[in-house]
């Protein structure tokens, strides 16, 4: 009778050990996989973040190249107008010469 009852209460102090032993292998996967999806946020926040760098590094470029075009159709322009001046002059000296 004793022997019954001593694996008895052996038996449930295996069964609570066990138990324990099964909530801690939970509570390690649950931190564990909540510890990867802050990890996968943290990665796309960062990947997230070089994205909004790229694209600000392009509007950057887009807007050097603008800045850029538009001052050489500026130099243009004013080259164009150089030489109509010139031409002009030109042609007013040759009136002049003739007169």
């Amino acid at each position: 009778m004793r022997k019954e009852e001593e694996e008895r209460r052996k038996k449930k102090e295996r069964e609570k050990k066990n138990e324990k032993e099964e909530e801690k292998e939970k509570e390690k996967d649950k931190e564990e996989e909540v510890d990867k999806e802050e990890e996968e946020e943290e990665e796309e926040e960062e990947e997230e973040k070089s994205k909004g760098k790229e694209k600000e590094k392009e509007k950057e470029k887009k807007k050097r190249r603008r800045k850029r075009r538009k001052k050489e159709e500026e130099e243009e322009e004013e080259e164009e107008e150089e030489e109509e001046e010139e031409e002009e002059e030109e042609k007013e000296e040759e009136k002049n010469e003739e007169v």
